[in-house]
C-alpha cells in the first residue's frame, strides 16, 4: 500500500515548511483563546490568507484567497502547522460558522458587507441561540420580533452567549411569527451589540473566567434587511449553521494541536528523573490518545470529500461532535496528569506552569462536552438517526 501523496504534493509540503522557517516566528501564542483578536492576530491572519494557508477556497471578492479545493493541501497545512506549533489563525464562531452560512444562504451584498472583516478578525460575532427554557429543545425559543417602522423590535433573553461582552457583532434566532408552528415561526437576523436595548451580565463558569454571558434585549431595534432567508426560516439557516458548530466544537484539527503539545510537555516533565515519555504507562496512554486523534482525522477528511463533491452527511458531523469533545477533555486530562501535583494548582500559585493553561483548557472542555448540544442529546439522535432505533418515549400530557 502505498500512502505517499505524490511529488506535486511533496512539493507543497517543502513550500509550507519554508513558510513556516520564514515566517513562524510572527505567528501569535496559538494556546491564546477566548479574546477578541489584536494586531498581532489579525497581522498573522492576513498573511495566512494572502499565502492560501487561511480561508483557502473562500472567493478573492469576499476576502478570501480563492484557491480550488483540495483535500490532501489542507491536510499538509494542518499537519505541518501543528507539528511546528504555530498558529493556523482566527477562528471563532464568526469565521467558522456564520461565514460559511452566508456563503451557502446569504445575499449578495450580505456576502460583501460581512465575510471579508469577519476573516480578517475586524469584526466579532457572538451567537444568539440558547434561552433559560430553550436549550437541548432551540426550536422552543421565546425572544420575539415584530416588524415596527421597517424594523425588527426584539425582546427577550438569551443565554450562555459566548463571547458576547466584546463581540461587535450577533446572529441571533428570534420569533416573528408567533401564530406559526415552533420550526417556522423563528427568524435569523444579523445584530450589532452597540445597539441601544441590549444589556449584557457576565457569568463566571468552572474556569475562573466569565467567557459566557447572559443577554438581555428591551425594544432593541435592527433593520428588516438584516435577516438571512426569509422570515420563518430562520430554522432552516439555524441548522446550516450548527453542522458547522458542530464541527468547530470537536474539530481534529484543534486534537491534533493539543496533542502535539502534550507530547513537549512529556518530553521535558519527569519524575524521580526519568523523562515521562519514557514512562510505559503514559506512553501507552499517549498512544491511544494518537490513535483516537488519527481516527477523527480521517472521519475530517470524509467530511471534506463529501462537502467537495456536495455529499451532505448528518451523521459524521454529528460524531464529530460527539466524540471530539471529549477527545480534547482526554488529552487535556493526561496533560493534567502530567504535571503530577502542579497540575492541581490554580489561580496565581508561583509555581503554576504556563499560567495555568492546561487546568483552564480542562475545564473549557468540559463544558464543551455540554455546549452546542450535550452528548446524550447528541447521541439521541445519532440513535435515531444514523442507526433507525426507535424515538426516545415522551411523557403522557395531563389535561
Amino acid at each position: 500500500m502505498d500512502l505517499s501523496y505524490g511529488k506535486e504534493y511533496d512539493e507543497y509540503r517543502e513550500e509550507v515548511r519554508a513558510f513556516i522557517k520564514e515566517h513562524g516566528h510572527k505567528s501569535p501564542d496559538s494556546s491564546k483563546q477566548g479574546n477578541k483578536p489584536d494586531a498581532e492576530d489579525k497581522a498573522w491572519q492576513k498573511l495566512l490568507i494572502e499565502r492560501g494557508y487561511a480561508a483557502r477556497i473562500i472567493p478573492k471578492e469576499y476576502g478570501g484567497y480563492g484557491g480550488e479545493a483540495d483535500l490532501l493541501k489542507s491536510v499538509i497545512i494542518d499537519e505541518e502547522f501543528d507539528e511546528a506549533g504555530v498558529s493556523k489563525g482566527l477562528g471563532g464562531q464568526g469565521i467558522s460558522m456564520l461565514v460559511p452560512t452566508l456563503l451557502e444562504l446569504g445575499t449578495d451584498e450580505q456576502k460583501e458587507k460581512w465575510i471579508k472583516p469577519t476573516l480578517e478578525g475586524e469584526i466579532f460575532w457572538a451567537q444568539g441561540y440558547s434561552e433559560p427554557g430553550a436549550g437541548s429543545d432551540l426550536a422552543s425559543l421565546q425572544t420575539k420580533a415584530h416588524v415596527e417602522d421597517g424594523k425588527f423590535v426584539i425582546n427577550g433573553q438569551k443565554i450562555w452567549t459566548s463571547s458576547a461582552h466584546f463581540a461587535d457583532m450577533m446572529f441571533i434566532l428570534v420569533r416573528t411569527e408567533p401564530d406559526a408552528p415552533k420550526h417556522k415561526g423563528i427568524s435569523y437576523l444579523l445584530l450589532p451589540m452597540d445597539t441601544p436595548g441590549i444589556e449584557i451580565r457576565p457569568l463566571v463558569t468552572m474556569t475562573g473566567e466569565a467567557t459566557f454571558n447572559e443577554v438581555f434585549f428591551e425594544d432593541v431595534k435592527v433593520p428588516t434587511d438584516q435577516i438571512v432567508a426569509n422570515r420563518g426560516e430562520g430554522w432552516m439557516v439555524a441548522n446550516a449553521t450548527l453542522k458547522h458548530e458542530r464541527g468547530m466544537l470537536g474539530d481534529p484539527r484543534q486534537s491534533s494541536s493539543l496533542l502535539h503539545q502534550v507530547v513537549e510537555l512529556m518530553k521535558t516533565e519527569d519524575v524521580n528523573g526519568v523523562k515521562l515519555m519514557d514512562s510505559p504507562i503514559f506512553r501507552d496512554r499517549l498512544l491511544k490518545l494518537q490513535g483516537r486523534v488519527m481516527a477523527m482525522q480521517y472521519n475530517s477528511m470524509r467530511l471534506l470529500s463529501n462537502d467537495l463533491s456536495g455529499n451532505v452527511e448528518l451523521m459524521p458531523i454529528l460524531v464529530v461532535k460527539l466524540i471530539g469533545t471529549h477527545l480534547n477533555q482526554d488529552i487535556c486530562g493526561l496533560a493534567i496528569d502530567a504535571l503530577g501535583e502542579l497540575g492541581v494548582l490554580y489561580d496565581d500559585s508561583k509555581y503554576l506552569r504556563n499560567s495555568g493553561m492546561w487546568q483552564t483548557r480542562y475545564m473549557f472542555m468540559l463544558g464543551l462536552i455540554i455546549g452546542g448540544g450535550t452528548s446524550h442529546i447528541q447521541k439521541n439522535i445519532i440513535s435515531e438517526h444514523g442507526l433507525g432505533m426507535p424515538r426516545e418515549p415522551k411523557p403522557q400530557k395531563t389535561a
